[in-house]
């Protein structure tokens, strides 16, 4: 049967992005479905597919037996000379499929599972391309707000931000370029696209941020050591730095705290202590407890990893912070419990 279909997959492999033989396998496939209608014995149906020569073919393999035990994979030796003079005992004869039979069930596989094939093709090469970028920044366009999510497009591929993966009270405008990181992909179910979540609040969606706005920190002359968020309102960043002659703590901040101001607007005025990061608890604890200023820090547990931290009695609210959110971020930071205390506490226990 002669059916000239090859423009018509060469247009659409490329307005698809699918590789032509993906198509060509997909009309086979759905060919044998449909086909699977007419030949009804579980016969080995197969297919000939030659779509730049327009040649089509579908056929059943069938033995040549004297007498027919399996209508399906055998056929009589009387009813295989009609189709091969030739037919023997033992060997193995095609039976074709009637042209006008052949003709709607091309149709018919067209219409239907042909686009199922390439969509799910579609579906396994967004998977492949965003897949391996999970943990990478990207920036989309707001296009609409749906089922508790926020609908970004990158690269043409529609992308989801959660609600709650979104700053608190956050809304956008259409057509507004939105930053985020890439935290799952999902495979496509049903032919459906696959689902890419993207977030604003994950810790690691401030290091990207981080990376992209201080050199030394995207060629790795400083190093992130930690982060910990409360999205919206504070976060801490512990940082290192592999050359002695540079502050990693000035260098994040910048001139006149320049860069580190540029990365609180992107998050909404939320506030960021950049700390020095240190192997010693009670040193790290009174870094990260910033921006109070600590006098001392001691241990009072080593096995509960329990430490104590003296401030002065107008540095105790901000040692705190609202709601307690900064010294629990500080003790989530170190992997230490810290309890506050005023120093004139401690001077009023020791006068004998």
């Amino acid at each position: 049967m002669k059916i000239n279909v090859w423009n018509t997959i060469l247009q659409m492999s490329k307005e698809r992005g699918v590789e032509p033989a993906v198509i060509v396998a997909a009309i086979e496939e759905s060919l044998k479905v449909a086909a699977s209608k007419y030949y009804r014995h579980n016969e080995d149906i197969q297919v000939a597919f030659k779509p730049e020569r327009g040649e089509l073919r579908v056929f059943a393999v069938k033995t040549v037996v004297d007498e027919v035990a399996d209508s399906g994979r055998e056929i009589a030796l009387s009813e295989a000379r009609l189709l091969d003079r030739t037919a023997s005992p033992g060997l193995a004869v095609e039976v074709d499929l009637p042209s006008d039979t052949l003709g709607r069930i091309a149709a018919q596989a067209a219409k239907q599972v042909i686009v199922q094939k390439v969509r799910h093709a579609e579906s396994e090469k967004i998977y492949d391309a965003f897949a391996p970028r999970i943990g990478e920044l990207v920036t989309g366009i707001f296009r609409r707000a749906e089922d508790e999510a926020f609908v970004l497009e990158v690269g043409g591929i529609d992308v989801f931000l959660p609600t709650w993966e979104a700053l608190p009270g956050e809304s956008f405008d259409r057509g507004e370029q939105v930053k985020a990181v890439i935290v799952q992909v999902r495979r496509g179910i049903k032919g459906q696209e696959p689902q890419i979540l993207v977030s604003r609040t994950t810790p690691r969606y401030l290091g990207r941020l981080l990376e992209l706005e201080i050199p030394e920190i995207g060629s790795g002359l400083i190093d992130i050591k930690d982060i910990v968020r409360q999205a919206g309102e504070r976060s801490k960043v512990a940082v290192a730095s592999r050359d002695r002659d540079v502050d990693p703590v000035g260098a994040c901040i910048g001139l006149k705290g320049a860069r580190i101001l540029a990365i609180s607007k992107e998050l909404g005025g939320e506030k960021i202590d950049i700390v020095t990061w240190s192997p010693n608890p009670a040193a790290f604890a009174k870094a990260a407890l910033s921006p109070a200023r600590v006098e001392g820090v001691d241990v009072v547990g080593k096995n509960e990893k329990a430490l104590q931290a003296r401030v002065a009695k107008d540095q105790l609210s901000l040692a705190i912070g609202k709601k307690g959110i900064n010294v629990k971020l500080a003790s989530k930071l170190v992997g230490w419990k810290i309890a506050i205390i005023e120093s004139s506490e401690i001077r009023q226990r020791n006068v004998p």
